[in-house]
């Protein structure tokens, strides 16, 4: 009898040990992997995928990716929910993705000239022409990843994050894969997405890095070296095309890129668990207008398999427990500290920057700061990363800058209008030439009006800034008689005089100028200034044929505000600009020279009335003060297309340089429809008076003596604005039609 209840008993404690384990074995959760192969704007599909996989409840505890699937990976294993992430891609600049946005109101007024007169800039070292080695260094990215992933910025090692992550990316050197799981999370998923040729390589430990996708486009056994017992992999690589659907060299070369990841996704399929094939066929690498479809085919791939999914088992509120608060408020900047500096001083980089140390900065100021840096094309390589500060709360600034090794440029424009006619552009650029931080500018227009423009400037940053500058004006144009008589008030009296004549008119100007600007808006600058005037025309008899051909000598102060987003087309921002000049010395051709001024002003304001509609409102005044020893320091007006000077005032209804006198007043408003992307139609108004010295009595307020009106269409191209206008004035019932081709110079 006891060897009986010894054995029920034994028998009791074995089949409760063995419900006990199958208990254990039933309750038991596989760890998820979730692994997403890179595929440029194709990869958005990756947040569809997660957007059901959020609303079943399925946890994922290990994160791997390449390429765009490290960032959507990288910011998803950061606590960045799916929805997060839509709302994310849906507002970012587009176009900024795929190369350096670096808007108009972060360049320095040096920068926003570059940009507004050269079609093309190329690299110029040991006097043989380079191209660059990338479209784009990334900063834009760069910066917008730091900014998401403020967060999470002291964090080093990718398993310390909400979900464990890592990455791929390959050594350009040597075509090895590179596994990062640790280090500056914004600077590795960038460096696992560098694109070549699109996108700069990646220094990190003195190895640069590409696309991850080159050798390892879907890291699946990595991931499941991390832990992961259930593979979820969505891939969104492109497939093999036939000979029928490769229409050109780049289709072929992207074939050939995809023989080896497509070889490795039929390899490594079979191990995953779960796998999800969005239908992304006839979207590219760069289709991120297309986003919104792309994500919903993610979500539709994913409902294809919810079965599966489901069987893993969900877990409760998993979107829920996976947000993360993130970091908004400004940075406490303890010490900036900057690596790589020998031509450029930390001066210089903190006049960039707009912010020196024991600052406190906003990310949207961090941001300007950076894309300024950037802008100035003094560095081939920006990279920053937080620390916490060695003296206390807040943030180290820790910066690697990589000096851009050429310091010469060659740029090429070309520009077309009525005054100048036909010109082609030819600059040559060099930075360091004497000291650190100096650049000299040599602009040469070779064409029917030989002109040029050279500039010597040493930049000091957030210090005084001393330059140089010479230039040569010069045109010839029949200009009405009435006109220079205004023009000179009164002054010019010639017997016989035609109503029109030829003018050959020539300006030299040399000036030695001090400046300061305040966040690349406010620009301030005084100097001094030698002027030499040479008109003279073939029309008139011998001993009136030359009106002038003085020297002065004379200083100036200037102001300019600047924050129009766009020179030709503004949709938004304003302008002040404002000289004065006092003249004190001259030659005096003409006998005739007294100390005399002048005062210039303009106002510009330009805002959206819908998305596609702007509106651009402008005032120009001018005057003289004393005598005017020379009508060519009177004002024209008249005409449009060409670079305006002090002097020479675009106005519509009106031939060229038709309107004169020694003082004047003008404004413009002017409605803009941009129809589709760079193309515009718009209409003008304008009005002055201008006479002699009309400020004199009320009568320039009351009074508007000329009006002209103008209906235009203008493209925008890589050469610059192409425009055609067709301009009336009812004050004299003709009519002018327009052509102007590429920037202004």
């Amino acid at each position: 009898m006891k060897k009986i209840y010894l054995f029920v008993l034994l028998f009791l404690l074995g089949s409760a040990g063995v419900k006990a384990q199958n208990d254990t074995l039933t309750n038991h959760k596989p760890k998820i992997g979730l692994v997403l192969s890179g595929g440029g704007a194709k990869g958005l599909a990756h947040i569809g995928v997660l957007k059901v996989l959020e609303r079943e409840g399925i946890k994922v505890d290990y994160v791997a990716g390449t390429s765009m699937g490290a960032i959507v990976g990288g910011l998803y294993a950061a606590g960045y929910t799916s929805s997060e992430l839509d709302s994310i891609f849906n507002s970012i600049d587009v176009s900024a993705l795929i190369k350096d946005y670096i808007p108009r109101i972060s360049k320095s007024f040096y920068e926003k000239k570059n940009d507004e007169i050269y079609a093309l800039t190329l690299p110029f070292n040991n006097f043989k022409i380079g191209f660059p080695k990338a479209l784009s260094r990334g900063m834009y990215n760069y910066n917008l990843m730091n900014k998401l992933l403020a967060h999470v910025r002291h964090i080093r090692d990718f398993s310390e994050l909400k979900t464990p992550f890592l990455c791929i990316a390959t050594d350009a050197e040597t075509g090895e894969a590179v596994v990062l799981d640790k280090g500056y999370l914004p600077q590795a998923i960038l460096a696992s997405g560098a694109f070549p040729s699109l996108f700069a390589p990646v220094e990190i430990d003195g190895r640069f890095l590409i696309d991850g996708g080159v050798v390892n486009n879907y890291p699946l056994h990595e991931l499941k070296k991390m832990g992961a017992e259930v593979i979820i992999g969505v891939d969104v690589q492109d497939g093999l095309k036939t000979s029928e659907e490769m229409e050109g060299a780049p289709d072929l070369l992207l074939q050939i890129s995809n023989f080896s990841t497509i070889n490795q996704m039929n390899a490594k399929k079979p191990f995953t668990n779960i796998y999800i094939k969005p239908d992304i066929v006839g979207y590219s690498v760069v289709s991120f207008d297309s986003g919104e479809v792309i994500i919903k085919r993610g979500e539709e791939a994913t409902e294809k398999v919810i079965d599966e999914l489901r069987a893993i088992g969900g877990t409760p509120k998993v979107k829920e427990n996976h947000y993360v608060e993130k970091y908004t408020d400004s940075l406490n900047i303890k010490d900036i500290n900057i690596d790589g500096l020998s031509k450029y001083t930390q001066r210089y980089v903190h006049g960039k920057l707009g912010f020196k140390p024991f600052s406190k900065v906003s990310f949207d100021q961090l941001d300007k700061g950076i894309t300024q840096l950037n802008g100035t094309e003094n560095f081939s390589s920006i990279s920053y990363k937080f620390n916490r500060s060695t003296t206390g709360e807040g943030d180290d600034l820790d910066m690697d800058l990589v000096e851009n090794p050429v310091n010469r440029y060659l740029k090429l424009g070309v520009h077309y209008d009525a005054l100048y006619k036909a010109a082609a552009l030819v600059n040559v650029t060099q930075k360091k030439l004497f000291l650190k931080s100096d650049v000299a500018s040599i602009d040469l227009a070779l064409g029917d009006n030989v002109r040029y423009n050279f500039n010597y400037f040493v930049d000091n940053g957030f210090y005084w800034s001393v330059g140089i500058n010479s230039k040569y004006n010069k045109f010839s144009r029949d200009l009405p008689y009435s006109m220079m008589v205004e023009a000179t008030g009164g002054d010019l009296d010639i017997d016989g005089a035609p109503s029109k004549f030829n003018v050959d008119y020539a300006d030299l100007e040399n000036r030695l100028y001090f400046q300061t600007f305040y966040q690349q808006k406010y620009l301030l600058s005084v100097g001094f200034e030698h002027r030499y005037l040479d008109i003279k025309s073939k029309t008139l008899r011998q001993e009136d044929a030359r009106f002038d051909a003085s020297h002065y000598l004379g200083g100036f102060v200037n102001v300019l505000v600047d924050t129009y987003d766009n020179m030709y087309f503004p949709r938004s921002g304003f302008l002040l600009k404002g000289e004065y000049r006092n003249f004190f010395l001259s030659s005096d051709f003409r006998d005739n020279f007294k100390n005399f001024s002048t005062i210039t002003g303009q106002v510009g304001y330009a805002t959206r009335i819908t998305d596609k509609l702007a509106i651009d409102l402008k005032s120009r005044l001018g005057a003289v003060i004393g005598n005017l020893p020379s009508f060519g320091f009177g004002y024209a007006l008249g005409g449009y297309g060409f670079a305006d000077r002090d002097n020479l005032i675009p106005f519509y209804g009106y031939d060229l340089l038709g309107i004169g006198g020694d003082s004047f007043i003008a404004g413009t408003i002017q409605l803009d429809y941009e129809i589709f992307k760079k193309h515009h139609i718009n209409f003008s108004a304008n009005y002055a008076n201008a006479g002699e010295d009309i400020f004199s009595t009320s009568n320039w307020f009351s009074k508007i003596k000329y009006s002209g009106y103008a209906v235009g269409y203008g493209m925008q191209t890589v050469l610059g604005p192409i425009e055609a206008k067709f301009t009336y004035s009812p004050d004299t019932g003709r009519t002018y039609t327009v052509f102007a081709v590429g920037f202004w110079f």
